[in-house]
């Protein structure tokens, strides 16, 4: 199972990964990021990995 790990020294809010997978992520109105579901469920995968790999500052990360 895949989780989903945060750096939030990087992590500068974009929306980037809640524009992608709105289900898992979202940026509250302080612009911080919360995730919803750090093990995604299994259809979220796909959507969960365009999301880390569209992250403009290398925040987001999946670890086995």
């Amino acid at each position: 199972m895949s989780r989903i790990e945060v750096d939030r020294e990087r992590c500068v809010g974009s929306g980037a990964c809640e524009a992608l997978a709105p289900d898992v992520f979202e940026v509250d109105d302080e612009g911080l990021l919360v995730v919803h579901r750090p093990e995604p469920d299994t259809d979220e995968l796909g959507n969960v990995q365009d999301a880390v790999q569209a992250c403009p500052t290398g925040a987001l990360s999946l670890a086995e």
